[in-house]
């Protein structure tokens, strides 16, 4: 075993174990491979994008072991690797991640990262400078947004004060308290008054019947970041309603639905949903400005 004991090995040894196991994966990876790799690289302490180079290196009995013992875990508890390491990534951006949160994942932040114009930039070619995110989560999106928009000011808002506690974190960790106002609120609820240039949100887009047969990776997430009543549209519904009051004159909606496109346009038969291309095609991710909203 001792001359066996090589980064590839272990990822050989590790990708089949996953695959015995039936585990199921989207929380940053899409596969055993990848999910085993990642495990692997952080055990081990090296960058994920450090796999090739290593894949010789021999590795000493702790080495192994540390591992070994992730993907043990992996197995055992079905949490998703995110909640292993405690970090999850959108692009190049990392954040601290725990079961009081989603485990981050959105086109919304793959549109901003994307070179050029990005759903939440006007026509005119100008950029926000008041912006909210909505279901803020983790705050990856709301850190995204201020990175992207270096001149704006930011509020990100969630109903769990547990979500909160963990953007708290992650926005601490980028230096950005300053220009990132976290508030507690049920969607717009503790917003009166406030208007931006682009409102952002990745809501709970999950309907019931999908939620009785969730993977039990997705179980492990707080189920109030992922349920939206039958049709998966509760909480965009309640943004259609009253984005239009927190938007400035030429603001923007950008909103992440999930696989309910046909729902949501069968629902707003009126409205022309503009659908941006990500990198798993159009329908995920929907813009409207201002004066495109539906009226109460």
């Amino acid at each position: 075993m001792t001359a066996r004991r090589t980064v590839r090995a272990l990822l050989e040894e590790t990708v089949e174990r996953f695959g015995q196991a039936g585990l199921s994966y989207g929380h940053g990876t899409t596969n055993a491979l990848d999910e085993a790799a990642w495990l692997i690289l952080h055990a081990l302490g090296l960058p994920l994008t450090d796999l090739n180079p290593h894949l010789e290196d021999r590795l000493d009995a702790a080495q192994w072991k540390s591992a070994r013992e992730l993907a043990d875990e992996r197995i055992r508890t079905r949490k998703p690797a995110a909640y292993l390491t405690h970090e999850a990534w959108l692009g190049p951006y990392k954040f601290y991640v725990d079961e009081r949160v989603i485990v981050p994942r959105s086109f919304i932040a793959e549109l901003m990262l994307r070179p050029g114009t990005v759903p939440g930039d006007s026509p005119r070619g100008l950029s926000p400078v008041s912006i909210l995110d909505l279901c803020t989560g983790s705050g990856c999106l709301a850190i995204v947004a201020a990175l992207k928009y270096p001149k704006a000011k930011v509020d990100a808002a969630d109903l769990s004060p547990d979500a909160l506690a963990v953007a708290k974190l992650n926005v601490m960790t980028y230096g950005l308290d300053r220009r990132i106002e976290l508030a507690k609120s049920d969607l717009f609820g503790a917003l009166e008054g406030r208007k931006y240039d682009l409102i952002i949100s990745n809501p709970p887009y999950v309907k019931t019947a999908s939620m009785r047969t969730l993977p039990e990776e997705y179980r492990k997430e707080p189920k109030m970041a992922l349920a939206s009543g039958s049709d998966g549209l509760d909480h965009t519904r309640e943004i259609l309603a009253h984005a239009r009051e927190h938007l400035e004159p030429k603001g923007r909606l950008v909103v992440e639905i999930g696989h309910n496109r046909k729902a949501l346009e069968r629902a707003y038969p009126g409205v022309p949903f503009r659908w941006p291309r990500a990198s798993a095609g159009t329908g995920f991710v929907f813009a409207l400005d201002r004066d495109e909203l539906p009226m109460k």
